[in-house]
């Protein structure tokens, strides 16, 4: 079958183009643009792609049209010709659910945050086990070589978003792609653009509940209040509850980790004790919902704290992009206050006193909108300094907001980065900067290498 798929440059389209590929059908796809690491991706699948979108976008030899989200919307030219021509029609997530995951025990990966990384630990894991897994992870993970596989194993892993497919299809992805085993890893509320309120988004995530069969087994956080109000609506699978403790007070939970000593148990015995680079309590709490995951399916949680020594994380979540004598450069996709805030607070753990400076776009839809303003000041609390980089117009107005907190405002990168070097210049010691933004920081990381010092 020839497909042609609408939005081939994002994540998820390309890495469903890669997985079709490998099923042995014909794949092409348009784009208005393309970024890597998908660029790079597609070049080596041999995927042949036309940009920008046109009223000729649509090949007369496809079979079927696979659509994205971004952008893909009524007045697009691929769209309009696409309806014109009156070829079959497909969303992206309802191709996957349908022609790739049908067969599969599918192991998704679900919750406001942390879906990409505790997704590429669940697959990491079933690899170090001779599993074998397909995967689709909306980042890249860096312990193998694409963000997207399929493979003869009967498990696939996959991370499962709760944004809607398409301008013809608003539900969420996730309810097309029915796993056996469901990790909901927090519940917040975001996607401001798209959901009124957090019980507009509880609403989703209870359909996806309802499609996990009896035999299934539902993986959550123990700590979650608003997780605990959702599973309250309705609950037909085994439940295991997940959380990062204190010695004291370990709860009913049946899977724990104390931070400090990284201990690991299961229904109140100790199995073992994680030891790896990672940092943070969230990374903690994504490691116990992949030892979960990966028990489903048959690997002892004790190899699983072992493989985990060999996790390499993913990029874009704390990875260091640079390094000099005066500071250490790191690149996360934190853009939410409560992912702000734990990054944060990880690097706090692991470099003690050491300078930390913040370097913030708010870039999502919610951001831009100002929906968690009342947040941001406090969800920065672990930074000596804070730089936010308002390169695109907002719905509020940022400075009146962080400035009385003594935090600095920038219109784009080159006056940031000369507002960081100057104050870099007064720091005795090695500082760290991190820089949070879900999107494209390529400009702003070339500017900072070329301002910032190098001795």
């Amino acid at each position: 079958m020839h497909i042609h798929i609408l939005g081939i440059g994002g994540t998820l389209m390309g890495s469903i183009a890669q997985l079709a590929r490998a099923q042995g059908h014909k794949i092409t796809g348009s784009d208005n643009v393309l970024y890597e690491p998908m660029q790079s991706q597609l070049k080596r699948a041999g995927i042949d792609i036309q940009l920008p979108y046109q009223d000729n976008s649509i090949p007369s030899a496809a079979d079927l049209i696979v659509l994205g989200n971004a952008g893909l919307g009524r007045g697009n030219p691929a769209v309009e010709a696409l309806l014109a021509s009156g070829k079959p029609f497909q969303s992206g997530a309802q191709f996957l659910g349908q022609h790739i995951l049908a067969d599969k025990w599918v192991i998704a990966a679900a919750g406001t945050h942390g879906k990409t990384t505790t997704a590429s630990m669940i697959a990491w894991l079933l690899e170090c086990a001779g599993l074998n897994p397909s995967y689709l992870i909306g980042g890249v993970p860096m312990n193998f070589e694409t963000s997207a596989r399929l493979t003869d194993s009967p498990f696939f892993v996959i991370e499962a978003d709760e944004y809607d497919t398409s301008y013809f299809d608003r539900q969420s992805k996730f309810l097309h792609y029915r796993p056996m085993t469901l990790v909901i890893n927090n519940l917040e509320y975001d996607h401001a653009d798209i959901f009124p309120d957090l019980e507009s988004i509880e609403n989703q995530f209870h359909q996806l509940i309802r499609r996990v069969p009896a035999l299934g087994l539902i993986i959550r956080h123990g700590l979650d209040q608003n997780i605990d109000r959702l599973m309250n609506r309705g609950c037909w699978s085994e439940q295991l509850r997940f959380g990062v403790v204190t010695p004291s007070d370990r709860g009913d939970l049946d899977i724990a980790i104390e931070p400090a000593s990284g201990n690991v148990e299961i229904d109140g015995l100790q199995v073992g004790t994680l030891s790896w680079s990672l940092a943070g309590a969230h990374n903690s709490a994504n490691a116990l919902a992949a030892i979960a995951a990966a028990r489903h399916v048959g690997v002892p949680p004790a190899l699983s704290l072992d493989f985990l020594e060999g996790f390499r994380g993913v990029k874009r979540r704390l990875e260091v992009i640079n390094t000099s004598n005066r500071y250490v450069l790191y690149d996360d996709f934190a853009h939410h206050p409560t992912a702000i805030e734990s990054t944060l607070e990880a690097v706090r753990a692991k470099v003690g006193a050491a300078p930390i400076y913040a370097i913030i776009e708010p870039s999502s839809h919610t951001m831009k909108l100002g929906t968690h303003q009342p947040r941001l000041i406090a969800a920065c609390e672990s930074a000596d300094q804070v730089f936010w980089l308002e390169s695109q117009p907002l719905a509020f107005d940022l400075a009146s907001l962080v400035k009385p907190s003594g935090h600095h405002v920038a219109q784009n990168p080159s006056t940031l980065a000369a507002a960081l070097n100057t104050a870099l210049q007064s720091e005795p010691s090695t500082a760290h900067i991190v820089i949070m933004s879900n999107g494209n920081i390529d400009q702003l990381k070339v500017v900072l290498s070329e301002a910032l010092p190098h001795a």
